[in-house]
């Protein structure tokens, strides 16, 4: 198949997996730095994957979200609860309309690229969190693409309607090295072991059957046993 796809790549499990998995129908990565928490770490095993896979990446500043949206994830890890990934508190780490912003930015560049749809890797266990994760905000965004543009872009969403766990027994068969991955909301050195995401991770590594390697803060405060 061509290469007729930009993808929004993030440097975290699922969209590394999107990466690898739809390598051979990417013509461009996008990463976008919008001052998250977890931003920098990220954006590292982006790059890195990326290179290793010959595919081109550009990375895009978007510093005003961080000026002028509310969110636990712009603001300091301390502002980023702990508990399950499920947990009513983790809305406080919404970025309002992040995906859309994104999406319609990456839209632009697919079509000034010659290129036909736009990948991202939003999953079933975003769904009850985040509005603009949910199968109907991808399909109005979609449909708006489609019709605000001459080429008709279009949003590839595959991991929708499966779940973390999911993905991670795509990129099992896959052999991707989830430690060349970020996923903590606290954007340390090593994950936290406690936040949403961490918990996420952890959850989805052990179910999909991947020894989970991470180094994560909260074991060495049990004494070292992995929760």
């Amino acid at each position: 198949m061509a290469k007729d796809a930009v993808i929004v790549i993030s440097g975290g499990m699922d969209s590394v997996t999107l990466l690898h998995e739809y390598k051979d129908q990417i013509g461009l990565a996008v990463t976008f730095d919008y001052g998250s928490t977890q931003n920098d770490r990220e954006r590292q095993y982006a790059v890195l994957h990326c290179k290793r896979l010959g595919i081109k990446h550009i990375i895009i500043p978007l510093d005003f979200m961080h000026k002028y949206f509310k969110s636990a994830l712009l603001e300091s890890p301390e502002a980023i609860p702990e508990g399950n990934y499920d947990d009513a508190n983790m809305k406080s780490t919404v970025v309002p309309f992040r995906n859309g912003i994104m999406l319609a930015i990456a839209c632009g560049i697919a079509e000034s690229n010659g290129l036909k749809r736009v990948m991202i890797a939003n999953h079933a266990g975003d769904h009850t969190i985040y509005p603009d994760c949910r199968q109907e905000f991808v399909d109005a965004m979609s449909h708006a693409m489609r019709a605000g543009t001459y080429e008709g872009i279009e949003i590839f969403a595959p991991y929708t309607g499966i779940s973390k766990t999911d993905i991670a027994r795509h990129g099992k068969r896959l052999g991707i090295d989830y430690s060349e991955t970020y996923s903590c909301y606290k954007g340390g050195a090593k994950h936290c072991g406690k936040c949403g995401t961490c918990r996420e991770r952890r959850e989805a590594l052990r179910d999909a059957g991947i020894a989970d390697t991470t180094e994560y803060l909260s074991d060495a405060e049990d004494g070292g046993e992995k929760q």
